[in-house]
């Protein structure tokens, strides 16, 4: 029997390391693979923009992980009209209805703020005025998600099967394997999210794959090395300490799910060995300390360390003057308090959320410190902040920058270069050809052409809206 065709058609996440969205075209019909949320400035248009397809046209959502680049566009699209089922694992379910409730929260509180500072300042503008979507239609949404565990196969569609294996990114982040056309001779799609990095304290290391005719792969880092994790701790360390002295703040843009947690265990680390002052360390973000508590319920997927820990002593994010902070009133009793202090908010790229009044607070202060911990996406206000304007523009007023600015890449939740290597050159059976996604244009070209040396395999960088055949 013949093989049928599939297309592939990127929407998304190409070019740049947000707005994941790939649709896969079959014969028994259309389904996504990702629905994420574009967050750069330049491009966060796009959200407002008709979807490329129906949506109810679309038969089902494959999900990698809770990460709004790859997940947060899916109340729009069932808002819009898609009604079929969105498959995960189970710890991305958890994550899920969290994430995207509190996006929908923030764009809420976002758009209310948007419109009062227009009106005070007698404009308009067309976004965000009005939220993407609300906190209730991100609930709804899990009303049509299906969970599996890894390696427990399901059919997104008729002619295709999927299986999920550990990407070892975040907490139940997958790599995912569509095999095509089981039925004449399949062929193996495999798509791998985001990968993780190798000794990772809180998650295993990332899966091995068997084969692969088609590989789809990340390239957040794909030029880049990061440092040691000794080294990263040491620099923290060093930040937290230097920052003290002066009497101020280290003030962090975090990401509520996994980043969050891999501080949180670095700092009581360092706290329980005198590495660092006794300070306040503050958790400005419900999301994180509600993702705190899913990763406690899912020892199995966590590294066996730590899971063997928490069966011990149910005790791993928790250490001295550590506070969680859910209201927006116990918010902003952090930023009227003195003295030093480590705070951690969201959203780890400052494109909304509390993080925005911290840095409004400090960023003109030469005694604090913002240090930013995770990939800061070209278009984002951490990633203008990173490249140290004189003056940057937050909600709504210019604030000169003055705040030491400092960035340790070995907290990221991404593979880098090598590491990405490495994850494919374990392939049992390498794939036949290979689209680099998910970065920015040069990493992505630069990986591309690191893969066609070191693997001798064809390895292409595709463009917005372009389609393939596989």
């Amino acid at each position: 029997m013949r093989r049928q065709a599939t297309k592939i058609q990127f929407l998304g996440g190409v070019g740049t390391v947000t707005g994941s969205r790939f649709l896969a075209e079959t014969a028994a019909g259309r389904f996504l693979v990702d629905c994420g949320l574009y967050q750069e400035r330049n491009l966060r248009e796009r959200n407002w923009e008709p979807f490329p397809v129906p949506p109810e046209s679309i038969r089902a959502v494959v999900l990698t992980h809770a990460h709004l680049d790859h997940c947060g566009y899916l109340p729009k699209l069932v808002k819009d009209g898609f009604r079929g089922p969105v498959f995960c694992t189970h710890p991305t379910r958890e994550l899920l209805g969290l994430a995207l409730a509190d996006a929908g929260k923030v764009q809420e509180e976002d758009a209310a703020a948007k419109r009062r500072r227009h009106e005070r300042a007698g404009i308009s503008g067309p976004y965000p005025e009005v939220p993407l979507y609300t906190e209730q239609e991100g609930r709804q949404v899990l009303s049509q998600v299906v969970s599996y565990s890894y390696g427990e196969p399901f059919l997104p569609v008729d002619d295709v099967e999927a299986v999920f294996r550990d990407a070892g990114h975040i907490l139940g982040s997958a790599v995912v394997e569509l095999s095509f056309g089981a039925k004449a001779g399949a062929r193996r799609l495999v798509c791998s999210g985001d990968i993780g990095r190798y000794g990772n304290p809180l998650l295993r290391d990332p899966s091995p794959v068997a084969d692969a005719d088609v590989l789809f792969i990340e390239s957040t880092y794909g030029n880049r090395l990061h440092n040691e994790p000794a080294d990263s701790s040491e620099a923290l360390a060093r930040v937290i300490n230097e920052t003290c002295r002066a009497g101020g703040r280290v003030v962090v843009p975090t990401f509520a799910i996994e980043r969050a947690q891999e501080l949180l265990y670095h700092l009581g680390i360092l706290t329980a060995e005198g590495l660092i002052p006794q300070v306040p360390v503050f958790i400005d973000s419900p999301l994180a300390i509600d993702v705190t508590e899913v990763y406690l319920k899912f020892p199995s997927y966590l590294d066996p360390g730590i899971g063997e820990l928490l069966a011990e002593h149910g005790r791993v994010f928790r250490f001295p003057l550590l506070k969680t902070t859910r209201s927006v009133s116990e918010s902003k009793a952090i930023r009227a308090t003195e003295g030093p202090a480590v705070i951690l908010a969201g959203s780890g790229m400052c494109v909304g959320g509390r993080i925005k009044h911290h840095l409004a607070d400090t960023i003109s202060s030469p005694q604090h410190t913002i240090l930013f911990v995770g990939y800061q996406a070209e278009g984002t206000l951490g990633r203008e902040i990173l490249e140290r304007p004189r003056e940057v523009r937050i909600l709504g007023q210019v604030y000169p920058v003055r705040a030491r600015i400092e960035k340790i890449n070995g907290y990221s939740a991404h593979a880098d270069r090598d590491e990405l290597l490495r994850w494919v050159k374990g392939f049992g059976k390498g794939p036949g050809a290979v689209f680099v996604i998910h970065g920015e244009q040069e990493p992505a070209e630069s990986f591309a052409a690191l893969l066609t040396e070191k693997l001798d395999v064809p390895a292409r960088v595709p463009q917005y809206l372009d389609e393939v055949t596989v």
